[in-house]
């Protein structure tokens, strides 16, 4: 009963039950025969906006980056960023189980190059389910149901990048639209799992001189480094990713004053 009501405490029993939708659709397409032309229509169509935006949204599904781009919720909500690294990790261990006992094939692995649009250098396997989906939606539900319910209204938007992130893994031609579902609804899942397990997080735990807060600052070090010294998913990222660094760095030192007792007035 006591885990029924965890449960039930960041969302109603149907929101449990909406993942089954896109999963619902991904087996439809899969078994309908259809992965291929849903691909191929979403790959054609998004040619329309450039490329650099279609991997400034894959951005939002590799760790590093999303983690970037949620460091200063170490300032203001540090339970939405627990949240959210809870969220990805939890759907990082499905994502990479499920990829090796399946070993599906990739677009590159089946069409010929001149049959659709790739932005990057070719991936052949381990296709189902996107990674990058999966990361997206885990941190943006992670995120959303561990934020309290009066104020979720507010950020309903991150599904929107984070559904722009599934779409990209289509339009730069490495995922099928099938491995997109299947990541959007792990996703969820896993946010939403990661959004109870922070519930347990002491108040008191969070604060900026606590252990907790300080690791997730050494973790933001870290994500400079990675961010200054590798190119993510894209050559078309690296201005973002210096932006990201630049963002990370400034919510470190911020961070680093409040560790600074405060003058006595």
């Amino acid at each position: 009963m006591l885990e029924r009501k965890l449960f039930l405490s960041i969302a109603p029993s149907w929101v449990w039950l909406l993942p089954l939708l896109p999963l619902g659709l991904a087996t439809a397409l899969y078994f309908g025969e259809l992965q291929t032309t849903t691909f191929l229509l979403i790959n054609r169509y998004t040619q329309i906006l450039p490329d650099t935006l279609w991997t400034w949204f894959t951005f939002l599904g590799n760790g590093w980056g999303i983690f970037a781009l949620c460091f200063p919720l170490l300032l203001v909500a540090p339970r939405l960023l627990c949240a959210g690294l809870l969220a990805s990790s939890i759907g990082g261990i499905i994502s990479q189980i499920l990829k090796h006992l399946l070993n599906l094939p990739r677009p590159s692995s089946i069409l010929v190059p001149e049959d659709f649009y790739r932005i990057g250098e070719p991936l052949f396997y381990r296709a189902m389910p996107s990674g990058h989906t999966l990361t997206a939606f885990s941190v943006a539900a992670g995120i959303y149901f561990a934020t309290q319910k009066n104020k979720r209204g507010s950020i309903w938007w991150i599904f929107i990048l984070a559904s722009l992130s599934g779409i990209s893994r289509n339009a730069v031609g490495a995922h099928w639209f099938t491995d997109v579902l299947a990541g959007c609804a792990i996703g969820l899942w896993s946010g939403m799992f990661g959004a109870v397990i922070a519930q347990f997080i002491p108040e008191n735990q969070l604060k900026p001189n606590k252990i907790i807060p300080r690791l997730l600052a050494l973790g933001g070090l870290a994500s400079i480094y990675v961010l200054l010294s590798q190119t993510l998913d894209s050559s078309l990222n690296q201005s973002l990713q210096y932006a990201c660094a630049l963002l990370v760095g400034i919510t470190f030192a911020l961070f680093m004053k409040a560790q600074m007792p405060s003058k006595a007035s």
